[in-house]
C-alpha cells in the first residue's frame, strides 16, 4: 500500500518506478529494525543488563516491517493512504521515540533515526504530508529532551533545546526539498514515458506503412548486410517473405552484386544514388528495377551510418504507363476498327462475287490477293477489338477454371502438328505432375498456339528445332516453356516483346504476344523470355525461350501420376 504520489494532478507514475522507490524503503525499515534487535541481542551476550521487554519490543518492530515488506504492494490509489501512514511514518516514530525512552544511560541516541519517516514522507507523500511528518518528528524531538531534563539525564537545557530545534529546521529543509525534488523526477518520468508511447506509436505506424509499400525498401550496412527488408523487397529480390526477421548479405547472390555494389558506391561518396539494374533470379528471367539510395545520419554514440534503399519494379512503373496510354489508345482503336469492319465485309463480298465471275487465271491472283490482304485486316480489327475487350486485373472470376497443365499441352500440341506436317519436328515434353493451374483452357490455346506461330517462324527447321515443356519447381509452380534455336534477338527489340503493335517484321500486327502477357495477368500468371541453352542430339544449344509460370496450385489439390510425351 502506498499514498498518493507528490503530483496528483500529473498522469499516474510508472508502476514499476513506484514499485521500487516502496520496496526501497521497506527495506530499509527491514534492515534497521534487524539491526537494532542484533545491536541489543549482541549487548546481552557480551554480559549487559538488556531488559527482556525491549528484546521483545525490537523483534515485534522486525516483525512489523518485515512482513510490510513480503505482504505488502505499493498503489496509486489515495484510499489507503492513512493506513499506510500509521503503519510506517507511525510506527517508525513510536519505535524510535521509544527506543529513545527505554535506552538506558545515554549510551546510544536513536533520534537521528526518526529522519527516515521523514525521507519516506518526502518521497512518497504530498508536500502537506512531508511537512506535517517533519513537524511531527520535531514535536518528538522536543518532547523527548524535556523528558531528559525532567529525568536529568541532560544538564544543559539551552543547547540541548538548540539542538533539537537545529535538527527540526532540517526535517523541514530536506522534506522540502526531497519533497520537491521527487515531485520534478516524478514529471520527468511522466513526460519520457509519454514521450516513449508516442516514439513506440509512431514506429509501429511507419512499420505498418512500410510493411504495406509496393514497393521495396532495404536498410543496407557496410558490410552489405540488411538491418531490415519489406516483403516487397524480399519479393522484388526473389527471397522468401515469411522470413521477414532473416538479415540477407547482398553479396551471398550473383544476382544482387548490382544491389551491392550501388550501396557500396554510395557509402564510399556518401551521396544519394540513382540507377537503373537487373536482378537475376535463378530459373527465371531478370527483373529490372529501378533503386534511390539515400544515407542515414550516424545517431550520437553510433559511428556507423545505414543506406537505405528504395526499390521501384519498372515493370510496374511501365505497367501503370501503358495503361494509361492504353486506355485512350483502346477507345480510339476500338472506333477506328469498328468503321474498317464494315467497308472491309463489303469489300470481301464484293471480291467473292468477282471470283465467282472471273475466269482469267491473272484476274484470279489478283482477286485472291485481295482476299488475303482483308483476311489480314479482318484478323488485326479482330485483335484489336480483342484488346477493348480485356477486363481490368481486379475483374477475375470468383472461382477461378481449372485444368490439368499436361493434358491440356498435350491436347493443344496434338491439334497443332496435325495442321501441318512440318511440324512433326517438335518435341514435347511434359513433367508437372499432373498438377492442375487455374487458366481457361480457351486462353491457354490462344496462348500456346502463338508461342509455337513465333517459335516455328524462326526455327532452323532441325529435329528438336522447337522444344514445347512443363515443368514443376521445388515450390511447386508450374511452368510452361517454348524454346526455338532461333538466332538471338537484338536488345531493343527484346525490351518491347509484350508491348502492343511492336513487330520486327512488316507484315505482323504487333499484337499476339501483347495479347498473350494480358491474358496471363488475367488469371495472375507471368510470362517473361529468356535466351537459354537446351540439349539436342547430346549438345547443348542455344536458344529463345518463352516461358509462362503459373500460381501455384492450393495444397489440397491432389496430384495426379506423370507423363511424358515422346519427340513426334
Amino acid at each position: 500500500m502506498t499514498p498518493a504520489s507528490p503530483a496528483a494532478h500529473l498522469a499516474e507514475p510508472d508502476p514499476l518506478a513506484l514499485a521500487r522507490i516502496w520496496y526501497g524503503f521497506m527495506t530499509a525499515r527491514v534492515t534497521i529494525a534487524l539491526a537494532i534487535l542484533v545491536w541489543h541481542g549482541a549487548l546481552l551476550a557480551l554480559g549487559q543488563a538488556v531488559s527482556p521487554w525491549l528484546l521483545l519490543f525490537c523483534s515485534g518492530y522486525l516483525a512489523s516491517a518485515l512482513t510490510l515488506r513480503l505482504t505488502g504492494r505499493p498503489s496509486h490509489s489515495e484510499q489507503p493512504a492513512k493506513r499506510f501512514w500509521i503503519g510506517t511514518v507511525g510506527v517508525d516514530a513510536l519505535v524510535f521515540s521509544t527506543l529513545q525512552l527505554m535506552q538506558s544511560g545515554g549510551s546510544v541516541n536513536y533520534s537521528p533515526l526518526l529522519g527516515l519517516p521523514v525521507l519516506l514522507a518526502a518521497v512518497l507523500g504530498r508536500r502537506a504530508i512531508a511537512l506535517g511528518t517533519a513537524a511531527g518528528m520535531t514535536l518528538l524531538l522536543l518532547l523527548l529532551d524535556i523528558w531528559k531534563l525532567y529525568t536529568r539525564q541532560a544538564g544543559d537545557e539551552a543547547a540541548l533545546f538548540m539542538q533539537s530545534g537545529l535538527t527540526g529546521m532540517g526535517y523541514f529543509v530536506a522534506a522540502f526539498l526531497v519533497n520537491q525534488l521527487a515531485a520534478r523526477l516524478e514529471r520527468e518520468e511522466q513526460l519520457a514515458q509519454r514521450s516513449q508511447q508516442d516514439a513506440q506509436l509512431q514506429t509501429r505506424v511507419n512499420e505498418l506503412v512500410i510493411e504495406t509499400l509496393t514497393d521495396g525498401v532495404l536498410v543496407v550496412d557496410a558490410s552489405g548486410s540488411t538491418r531490415a527488408a519489406n516483403p516487397a523487397a524480399r519479393l522484388l529480390l526473389g527471397t522468401d517473405s515469411r522470413q521477414g526477421l532473416a538479415p540477407l548479405q547482398l553479396g551471398s547472390q550473383p544476382g544482387w552484386q548490382a544491389l551491392l555494389a550501388l550501396a557500396q558506391k554510395t557509402f564510399a561518396e556518401d551521396n544519394p544514388q540513382q540507377a537503373d539494374i537487373r536482378i537475376q533470379h535463378t530459373g527465371r528471367s531478370p527483373r529490372r528495377v529501378r533503386v534511390r539510395t539515400r544515407m542515414t545520419e550516424a545517431i550520437e554514440g553510433q559511428t556507423d551510418s545505414l543506406c537505405v534503399m528504395f526499390l521501384h519494379d519498372l515493370r510496374e512503373m511501365e505497367a501503370r504507363l501503358r495503361t494509361e496510354k492504353m486506355a485512350a489508345m483502346g477507345r480510339m482503336s476500338a472506333a477506328v476498327a469498328h468503321e474498317i469492319r464494315n467497308p472491309l465485309a463489303a469489300i470481301t463480298q464484293a471480291n467473292a462475287l468477282l471470283e465467282e465471275e472471273l475466269s482469267d487465271p491473272a484476274q484470279q491472283r489478283l482477286t485472291t490477293m485481295v482476299r488475303h490482304n482483308a483476311q489480314r485486316l479482318a484478323k488485326i480489327v479482330d485483335e484489336v477489338l480483342e484488346i477493348a475487350r480485356v477486363p481490368v486485373r481486379s475483374g477475375l472470376h470468383s472461382a477461378p477454371l481449372q485444368i490439368k497443365l499436361d493434358e491440356a499441352v498435350d491436347s493443344i500440341c496434338r491439334d497443332w502438328l496435325q495442321q501441318d506436317p512440318a511440324r512433326r519436328k517438335v518435341q514435347v515434353v511434359l513433367g508437372t505432375l499432373g498438377l492442375p493451374v487455374d487458366f481457361d483452357p480457351d486462353h491457354l490455346r490462344r496462348v500456346l498456339v502463338n508461342l509455337l506461330d513465333n517459335a516455328l517462324r524462326y526455327e532452323s527447321g532441325q529435329v528438336g528445332a522447337v522444344q514445347v515443356g512443363t515443368r514443376l519447381l521445388p515450390s511447386r509452380q508450374s511452368s510452361l516453356l517454348v524454346w526455338s534455336d532461333g538466332p538471338p534477338m537484338e536488345h531493343t527489340v527484346e525490351q518491347h516483346l509484350f508491348e502492343p503493335f511492336f513487330s520486327s517484321e512488316s507484315r505482323s500486327s504487333g499484337l499476339g504476344l501483347y495479347i498473350c502477357r494480358e491474358l496471363c495477368e488475367r488469371h495472375r500468371a507471368s510470362i517473361g523470355y529468356q535466351r537459354t541453352s537446351r540439349e539436342r542430339g547430346g549438345l547443348a544449344v542455344q536458344g529463345n525461350e518463352f516461358f509462362v509460370q503459373f500460381r501455384p496450385p492450393k495444397p489440397s489439390t491432389l496430384v495426379a501420376r506423370p507423363f511424358d510425351i515422346q519427340p513426334v
